[in-house]
């Protein structure tokens, strides 16, 4: 760690049942706010899944706290040193699942009981390339679009619960060593469990997602960044052949930087130059541009989020698109 690092930023997951999750969402609440930490932390049933942010003492008192916990005592924190806290706010909500899918009957999706085989980095380097093997992203397009492993399979879905129906698509590659990636492993642990239930004999998953390969294996071949889930948006985790694959929503110059719209209706995820981005007033259109709602561009395309009106539209054009999969072109 460096001596001036103030700041960490902490991801982690666990699955692992908690009894009565609705009162311990509550509760932990508090206790994140009483160590004066920010971010976002998602309970369910089934376990947590969270990204929090702090001071160095904060983010170990944390960690102790949760290690102290039985329930949680399997948890693996990826840890990255920060120079100001990644979140504004400090949220921890119950929800259905600690990652959006569909996949919540336990009886037939479990991670506990049924997962891919998990690849240490090194491992997952070593293997990634040979002749029986396809590497698997299951991440949304806005994700993968900013940064992916070489050669990996992308599908093209807007979020991890549209996975599931675009399994059938994947047909081709059973009899193949199926390696699945994530940002830091909590989509693959369902991702790799319902291709096996659906007969995809030999999957893996890389434990501890992309964070964890730039940290141990230097993040060799993921061209890119890396898309994560707090104020930073992306960041760097290829130092041994770095390079930038997405270009601007609006021109097609290469960027890494992606924002929000700030039409909050639109809202849409998208990579944008910092020329357009003032051009355009941080709007991914023109009539986006003109939306009397627009929020105000202060070059970060970042804004604290606010309820807005459902995008019937967006949703129904989401809801109907029917892709094949994509594979990432070697630059």
């Amino acid at each position: 760690m460096n001596i001036m690092t103030q700041y960490q930023t902490l991801l982690y997951y666990c699955y692992s049942p908690i009894e009565d999750a609705e009162k311990f969402a509550s509760d932990h609440l508090e206790f994140c706010k009483s160590l004066d930490l920010v971010g976002r932390i998602i309970v369910a049933d089934e376990g947590l899944n969270g990204t929090v942010s702090g001071t160095v003492e904060s983010c170990k008192s944390y960690m102790d706290a949760i290690y102290a916990d039985g329930r949680f005592n399997k948890t693996e924190f990826k840890i990255d040193d920060v120079d100001e806290p990644s979140f504004i706010k400090m949220h921890c909500r119950y929800k259905a699942e600690i990652v959006h899918s569909g996949l919540r009957d336990p009886k037939e999706i479990d991670p506990n009981r049924q997962t891919g085989v998990h690849l240490e980095p090194k491992d997952f380097l070593a293997m990634k390339d040979q002749e029986d093997v396809v590497v698997l992203d299951v991440r949304s397009n806005y994700e993968h679009n900013v940064g992916h492993f070489k050669n990996a399979v992308t599908l093209d879905i807007d979020n991890f619960r549209e996975f599931p129906e675009k399994i059938k698509e994947l047909e081709q590659y059973k009899g193949k060593k199926i390696l699945t990636y994530c940002t830091g492993g909590i989509k693959c642990e369902k991702a790799s469990a319902l291709l096996l239930k659906e007969g995809f004999e030999d999957v893996y998953q890389l434990h501890g997602g992309i964070i964890k390969y730039g940290k141990e294996a230097g993040g060799e071949d993921f061209e890119g960044q890396c898309y994560v889930f707090d104020n930073r948006v992306t960041v760097d985790v290829n130092s041994v052949n770095p390079s930038v694959v997405s270009t601007c929503f609006n021109c097609g110059k290469q960027t890494t930087k992606m924002i929000n719209c700030a039409n909050p209706t639109c809202n849409e995820h998208f990579t944008q130059c910092d020329e357009c981005g003032w051009e355009m007033d941080g709007c991914c259109s023109p009539a986006c541009k003109e939306n009397p709602n627009k929020r105000e561009y202060d070059g970060t395309g970042y804004y604290v989020k606010v309820p807005q009106p459902v995008n019937i539209d967006k949703i129904s054009k989401r809801k109907h698109k029917n892709f094949p999969p994509k594979v990432s072109a070697e630059d």
